[in-house]
Parts: structure tokens; C-alpha cells; sequence
């Protein structure tokens, strides 16, 4: 097992946070908290990357669908489609956002690193997302506004939800290759036992 403070998260900076020119902000909360970036590119996602990485089930788009298709109705929408294709929209809208232009992939290493980056990113919807974090200060979209139009919601950024979930999506936007091992300085107030290397 490895050591807790090499526990790592995928984070993806959508199309939108390029696009508006939230790049360095949004590298520069994550560095502030003490975690370190450790694989970093700029890509076009292929379609067959944004399904893997997004992997849903038959059960899960049944799910949503339902809610979907019952949000309609109470629209006064018809229904045109079986629930489950509704579900399957909310994907493919989710992959041709993330498809529409670069986006930016990291690894991020530290103790707790899924959960802190969690902290940072916020709630997945912008409008319910906390004060203080990238979601809730840094973009307006709703659940609501999206559903209406038919479309995924822009909130910036993507974090991964547990460990595990990590390990499964790095996987598809790395090779070992691209991630390095290194020391920060800020490591040693980080993570020394005995803090004996300050002083000279």
C-alpha cells in the first residue's frame, strides 16, 4: 500500500475554464493547498476517451433518464424517447462539450489529495456550489439552465469522486511515461516527521 501522501487525483480543466482564461487560476488554487502537480497536458479528448472516462451503466442511465423524462413532463414537454435515451443524452451532451475544444488533464499528488481537491472544485452545480470554491466563485450555470438547453453544464472543472475512481481515470489520460516523481521544497513543512532539515 502506498504511502497516504502520495495519494493522487485526476483533475481535467474543461473547455470553458480555457477558454475563459482561468488556466492559472485554477492551477494556482490547487498548488495554494499544498498538493503538487505531477503530469500536466493540454489535449484534444477523443470521443472514446470521454465515454471510458465517464463509464455509466444501462442502470444509471435508466436512472437518470426517469428523471429526466419526468422533469419534462412537468415542463409540459413530450416525451419522444424511451428514459433511458434520455439518460444516454446526458452523456453524449457531457462528451461533446468535452470534446469541443483543448483541455487540460492533470495528476495531482498529495495526502488526501481526492478529498481535498473535492473541497477546492465544490459542488458539481455552480449555483449550490459553496462560496470559496472554483464552482461557486467562478461560474454562474445551473442544472436548470443546462437541462433547458439541452446541454452539459459548464462548471469548469472535473475532480475524481474517490481513490479509486482516480486510479481508473488517470489510466485513460495517462501513460506512465508522462507522470514524474520529484520533490517540493514545501514538502518538508508538509510531511517531515521531525522537521530537523530547516534550521541550518
Amino acid at each position: 500500500m502506498s504511502h497516504p501522501q502520495k495519494e493522487r487525483s485526476l483533475v481535467i480543466l474543461k473547455p470553458d475554464a480555457i477558454q475563459r482564461g482561468l488556466i492559472g487560476e485554477l492551477i494556482k488554487r490547487i498548488e495554494q493547498s499544498g498538493l503538487k502537480i505531477i503530469a500536466l497536458k493540454i489535449v484534444n479528448a477523443t470521443e472514446d476517451q470521454c465515454w471510458t472516462h465517464y463509464n455509466k451503466d444501462e442502470a444509471w442511465f435508466k436512472e437518470k433518464g426517469e428523471k429526466v423524462a419526468k422533469n419534462r413532463e412537468a415542463r409540459g414537454l413530450e416525451l419522444e424517447k424511451e428514459p433511458i435515451e434520455y439518460g444516454k443524452d446526458i452523456i453524449k451532451a457531457l462528451v461533446s462539450f468535452m470534446t469541443c475544444g483543448p483541455i487540460i488533464p492533470m495528476i495531482i499528488e498529495g495526502n488526501q489529495s481526492v478529498a481535498i481537491v473535492k473541497k477546492l472544485v465544490g459542488g458539481t452545480e455552480p449555483t449550490t456550489s459553496d462560496v470559496g470554491t472554483i464552482r461557486g466563485d467562478l461560474t454562474v450555470d445551473s442544472y436548470e439552465l443546462a437541462n433547458r438547453d439541452e446541454r452539459a453544464i459548464r462548471n469548469l472543472i472535473h475532480c475524481s469522486d474517490e481513490p479509486e475512481e482516480a486510479k481508473r481515470e488517470i489510466d485513460i489520460w495517462f501513460n506512465k511515461e508522462e507522470i514524474l516523481s520529484y520533490k517540493l521544497a514545501m514538502e518538508r513543512i508538509l510531511y517531515d516527521v521531525n522537521l530537523d532539515g530547516i534550521k541550518e
